[in-house]
């Protein structure tokens, strides 16, 4: 949806999309533990997901979606309402964004197709790429080099003055 860097015109296409990439806009990051059993890190929202509130003034609420709205972009959970100042009961709308899916909802089997085309391609045999540690500069040395340098005599501080002051004074008698 990145045609233009006017925000105006950003909005405009975000609130005038069609179905298919509203429905894609509603995307949820998974749990953790949804995160590694499926391999993937996010999923459009649908009824029936278990979902967590992650912010707002209702963070930690733990509710079943029970609407889906595509037009304003937001989702009602079961059991989370506020009262109206004339004491009515509305449900609240929340961001997808703004909640976690802790379980899923997979009676369609659409669904199910698309967590496996969404999974990451892992070759037999071959190992899942993990970041490498930094290794220490002690670690990192030969065994050789290591007690090459705890030989060498160290230097004080009025060494490293004098060593650094000659330079200067050749460079004022050369005139360069």
């Amino acid at each position: 949806m990145q045609g233009t860097k006017n925000p105006g015109k950003q909005r405009k296409m975000y609130f005038n999309a069609p179905a298919h990439e509203r429905h894609k806009s509603m995307a949820a990051p998974l749990s953790p533990e949804l995160i590694a059993q499926k391999g993937i890190k996010a999923l459009p929202v649908r009824k029936g997901d278990s979902v967590r509130v992650m912010r707002g003034d209702h963070k930690g609420f733990d509710g079943k979606i029970s609407k889906v709205d595509l037009k304003h972009y937001r989702v009602t959970l079961e059991g989370l309402t506020r009262e109206k100042v004339d004491g009515s009961t509305v449900f609240v709308a929340l961001h997808p964004s703004k909640i976690m899916i802790r379980t899923l909802n997979l009676d369609d089997k659409a669904r199910k197709a698309v967590i496996e085309r969404k999974k990451p391609i892992i070759k037999k045999g071959a190992k899942p790429a993990k970041k490498a540690a930094p290794k220490k500069a002690a670690e990192a040395k030969p065994a050789e080099e290591a007690v090459a340098e705890a030989e060498k005599p160290e230097t004080t501080k009025e060494e490293t003055k004098e060593s650094t002051a000659k330079p200067e004074a050749v460079q004022a008698e050369g005139g360069n």
